[in-house]
């Protein structure tokens, strides 16, 4: 009987199916969304607000494109760019073909170069004269344009920094090279150069470097034409620091000769010229201390007199 009038009630042969539960809504907000006429024909015309479409990939591929080009020229002319190296005169740091990133960002800062650093700068007065000027394709171009490949059209070159300005820099016989007297001991030299060149041409010197600018001279000695063989340009063979592009910090192709590019442990030691001042200063101490004994001493023989009479 119990069977009989459910089944009655319901409406239904089989038992009766419960109503599915809704996180959140009472039965009070069906009857009331049931009786709001007005918002549940609005709700079923459509008229209320609805989930914004999508665009398609392909109408923002080029938004996408343009703020990547927009990126790649803020990052190639404010914080790093790739160069090439063309030519043997940095080896075996470096080697013709490798692709070295170079920090643009710290000169914006005031930050100078600093003996021992490898940097890229701007030909100063014809270094490259003569140079052959490779003639790159359409892509090539594009991809140089936004700093994604090194411009062949950019007359700069690649060199480690011995000098700065203040430096008394010296090459006798066959070296050692020596910055303000002290003897720099330079594993990165191309193994079976001498760190000074034997000729006429300029590798014999002895120079001083200006202020606001630097000496420079590649790790195959004998196969650099650097500082050492410009010192009839106007500069005297230095380059002003206004023509550093910025400080090679990594070899970054091929992969096999990834590599970072730190200062060499040689130019750790106290290298820094003696200011003129600080040279009369360490005159002055050692006379200093003669005339403290010399009048002590008399000042103990006159109290040891005094005592004794």
């Amino acid at each position: 009987m119990g069977d009989v009038a459910v089944g009655a009630r319901s409406g239904h042969d089989g038992p009766e199916e419960q109503p599915e539960r809704v996180e959140g809504v009472t039965s009070d907000d069906v009857v009331a969304s049931g009786e709001s006429g007005d918002d549940g024909s609005r709700a079923r015309d459509g008229d209320g607000p609805g989930p914004k479409k999508q665009r398609s990939f392909w109408k923002e591929l080029p938004l996408l494109v343009g703020i990547a080009l927009v990126l790649a020229l803020l990052i190639k002319t404010f914080l790093v760019q790739a160069f090439s190296i063309p030519s043997d005169s940095m080896q075996n740091t470096l080697q013709q073909g490798d692709r070295v990133l170079v920090d643009k960002l710290t000169p914006w800062f005031g930050s100078e170069p600093e003996r021992g650093e490898v940097v890229v700068f701007n030909d100063p007065d014809d270094w490259l004269a003569g140079e052959p000027t490779a003639s790159p394709n359409a892509v090539q171009t594009f991809l140089s344009w936004i700093g994604l490949m090194p411009s062949s059209e950019e007359k700069d070159l690649i060199k480690r920094v011995v000098g700065v300005g203040g430096d008394t820099i010296e090459c006798q016989g066959t070296g050692p090279l020596k910055v303000n007297g002290k003897a720099l001991n330079e594993p990165y030299v191309y193994p079976g150069n001498t760190p000074c060149s034997q000729d006429d041409q300029g590798g014999q010197f002895k120079v001083k470097v200006p202020e606001g600018k630097i000496w420079v001279m590649g790790d195959h000695r004998q196969n650099s034409l650097d500082s050492r063989y410009h010192q009839s340009d106007e500069n005297g063979g230095f380059v002003p620091v206004d023509k550093v592009v910025g400080r090679a910090i990594v070899i970054a192709w091929p992969p096999t000769r990834w590599d970072t590019l730190p200062v060499p442990d040689t130019f750790d030691q106290n290298l820094g010229a003696a200011a003129p001042g600080a040279l009369g200063l360490a005159g002055a101490v050692p006379l200093v201390l003669w005339r403290r004994r010399r009048l002590t001493a008399g000042n103990g023989r006159v109290s040891e007199a005094g005592t004794a009479g």
